[in-house]
């Protein structure tokens, strides 16, 4: 199989069929030989059994975290490449061809910028705004690389080249510690403009901005996953 569509899933039952049915609509427009794939984290508000309904594979990660379940989701995906989004409408499921084209001629990561590509009214706090650019910042003077947006959610990579790189961190940082470690192995990262949308939870978002960004702050300085022992890169 080339390709996994990966959405990690926390109750998304408001949400998660529209993103599934916009993958399959990418999927059968661009005639992909792909499957859709949930990792779901723990949900108790019927995502799972919404997900197995709209036709995805669902894997269920006991371990809580964003970087858990993705983790999960990478070793259990069959495809040779994984193309992964958050599954709360977000983004745009329905318009991958660029993640696609770009996997294919031989990038190694492709990461959505959602400052190059637009952001909705609404769609991103007030204290995302700077925080997110301020910690990108940080992030490409420590690991070396031109990523603009390192808290995109849509990105796209070869997964062996993933499974390959020793990732670790389970929580929010797992996104920084994906490009980190990419731009470390030396392959080649890509940048994809991509609009975030406001999402569809009408519920407490899972995003907590100062816990949060602290992690991601305490991974930039450390280079390694917080409390366990990851490798450093200094």
């Amino acid at each position: 199989m080339e390709f996994t569509i990966l959405m990690p899933c926390l109750n998304e039952a408001e949400t998660v069929a529209a993103c599934i049915r916009e993958a399959q609509g990418c999927i059968d427009r661009l005639g992909l030989d792909a499957e859709i794939l949930v990792a779901d984290n723990g949900s108790d508000d019927g995502s799972a059994r919404i997900a197995r309904e709209n036709g995805a594979r669902v894997v269920c990660v006991p371990e809580k975290g964003y970087g858990a379940a993705l983790l999960g989701g990478i070793r259990e995906a069959k495809g040779r490449y994984v193309i992964m989004g958050d599954c709360d409408g977000s983004y745009d499921f329905s318009r991958l061809d660029a993640f696609a084209d770009a996997l294919r001629d031989g990038a190694a990561l492709v990461v959505g910028d959602r400052f190059r590509g637009g952001i909705e009214k609404g769609a991103m706090p007030f204290s995302h705004r700077w925080g997110v650019p301020l910690l990108s910042g940080l992030a490409r003077l420590r690991f070396g690389t031109g990523v603009r947006d390192f808290h995109c959610g849509l990105r796209g990579f070869d997964r062996q080249a993933a499974l390959g790189l020793g990732l670790r961190c389970t929580g929010m940082e797992f996104a920084t510690e994906l490009i980190a470690r990419f731009a470390e192995a030396g392959g080649r990262i890509e940048q994809v403009p991509t609009v975030l949308r406001r999402d569809g939870r009408h519920g407490r978002s899972h995003l907590r901005p100062l816990r949060d960004g602290l992690r991601h702050l305490r991974f930039i300085l450390r280079g390694q996953a917080p409390g366990r022992g990851g490798r450093k890169t200094e």
